[in-house]
Formats: C-alpha cells, sequence, structure tokens
C-alpha cells in the first residue's frame, strides 16, 4: 500500500507541445492588412480635397464663360455667390400678369440658347451642369398662395416661350437645344421670396445653376421622344392673371 506512487499532472505530450502563440506567418499577414487599411484611409483623405478643389476650380471656369456671355445682353446678370442668372427686363411682369409677349419670348430664347446650352453642351457643363431651375418670383402684393401660383405660372411661361411655337415666330431652338431644355430645366415658384427695391424688380425670372457632387452619378437618358413637348398648358385669360 505504502508502495504505490501518486503521479500528478500527468499530461500527454502532444497536448504540453500545442503552439500558444500565432505563427510569425500570420502575424505578417494581419500587419499587412492593417497597413493596407491605414494607407487606404490616408489616401481617401487625402484625395476627396484634391478632388474637390478641381470640381471648385471647373465649375469657376464654367461660370467666367457664362458670365462672359451674359455681357452680350445688358440688364442680364449673374450672382456667382447663388450660382444664379437674372434675366433683368428682359423677363420682366406686369402686375398679377405672366404672359410674355413676342419680343420678350425671342429675348428669353437668345439669352437661354446663347448663355446658358451652348455651355451646358461644352465638356466641363457635360460633366458638371446637373439642373436649371427656372424660378419665378413677384412682388409682395395679394395673398401668399395666389402669388405662389402666379410665381409658377410664370415660370412654366418660360418653359413654354422655349418648347413652343408661336405663327410667324423666328429664332426657333434647335432639336438639339430643345432637348437640352427638357432634360435639364425645371420650375420653381417662389412667390414674394427675395424682394428686391422696387415690385417692378421683384416681377422676374431667374435662372439657378445647380451642380454635380463629387461622385455624384449622372441620371439614365430620358426615353421620351425629343419631338413629344406638347403645346403650352397655361391659359392666357385676363381673369386669371
Amino acid at each position: 500500500m505504502f508502495g504505490q506512487r501518486i503521479i500528478l499532472g500527468n499530461k500527454s505530450k502532444d497536448e504540453a507541445e500545442k503552439p500558444f502563440w500565432i505563427s510569425f506567418a500570420d502575424l505578417m499577414s494581419a500587419l499587412m492588412v492593417l497597413f493596407l487599411l491605414v494607407m487606404s484611409v490616408a489616401l481617401l483623405a487625402v484625395t476627396k480635397p484634391v478632388e474637390a478643389e478641381k470640381r471648385k476650380m471647373e465649375i469657376a471656369q464654367l461660370l467666367d464663360k457664362i458670365e462672359q456671355a451674359t455681357k452680350e445682353f445688358p440688364g442680364v446678370t449673374l450672382d456667382r455667390e447663388r450660382n444664379v442668372i437674372n434675366f433683368g427686363n428682359h423677363a420682366s411682369f406686369k402686375n398679377r400678369e405672366f404672359n410674355l409677349d413676342s419680343s420678350t419670348v425671342l429675348d428669353i430664347r437668345n439669352i437661354v440658347s446663347t448663355v446658358v446650352l451652348k455651355y451646358a453642351d461644352d465638356e466641363l457643363g457635360k460633366k458638371w451642369f446637373k439642373r436649371i431651375t427656372v424660378a419665378g418670383f413677384t412682388s409682395k402684393t395679394g395673398s401668399y398662395l395666389y402669388n405662389l401660383n402666379l410665381s409658377l405660372n410664370r415660370s412654366q411661361s418660360v418653359l413654354c416661350a422655349l418648347l413652343t411655337d408661336k405663327p410667324n415666330m423666328s429664332n426657333t431652338l434647335s432639336k438639339k437645344e430643345l432637348k437640352q431644355v427638357r432634360d435639364l430645366f425645371f420650375i420653381g415658384g417662389y412667390s414674394f421670396n427675395d424682394i428686391k427695391e422696387t415690385e417692378e424688380e421683384s416681377r422676374r425670372i431667374e435662372l439657378a445653376l445647380e451642380f454635380y457632387g463629387i461622385g455624384e452619378k449622372h441620371p439614365q437618358v430620358s426615353t421620351i421622344q425629343s419631338g413629344n413637348f406638347g403645346g403650352c398648358q397655361i391659359t392666357y385669360s385676363k381673369d386669371t392673371h
């Protein structure tokens, strides 16, 4: 009985030799993955400011061209802080009216074709132009909702001037220009926001230029037939404006 030996902690040889630390190769692989991750983040942080500066510079070049083109039309101005083209007296309205006479329609077509569509079709314009909002404004006379509807009708009148023809009307936009208007232009009513010094100046039209952001995808080209514009749906009645 006293001759029996008690052996404690008897472990197999294989169990004792199981490795505790990861292998050197696994460690190097993990460090490489971590390094690549850090480098990717660093490159992204460097690339974004460079792309942003390039975008800013190219849009400035595009606005330079547009601003130079506005000089052909006295009274038409470009607000570079807001990226807005103001038509001035080339597209002003009488009190409570939204219709445009033939001479104003010609002016609008000339301005849009020369100042906007020409440069929307060049390399920088195709790259950065996202949309152009035709913004109609009113004076503060009248109720908000009445003026909101009036400003929308004024915006729509501009698109009607661009997309529809009247008898004996010259300076029709080309098919390519008509498609540009359809794809780029939107309408917006701004009622009596941004009142000017006089009521006459407040009753106006502006084109708000919007540009793509970095990495923002361009939408697919519309599949609507180019000539399917229809007729203007505004009823020019003395009782409605």
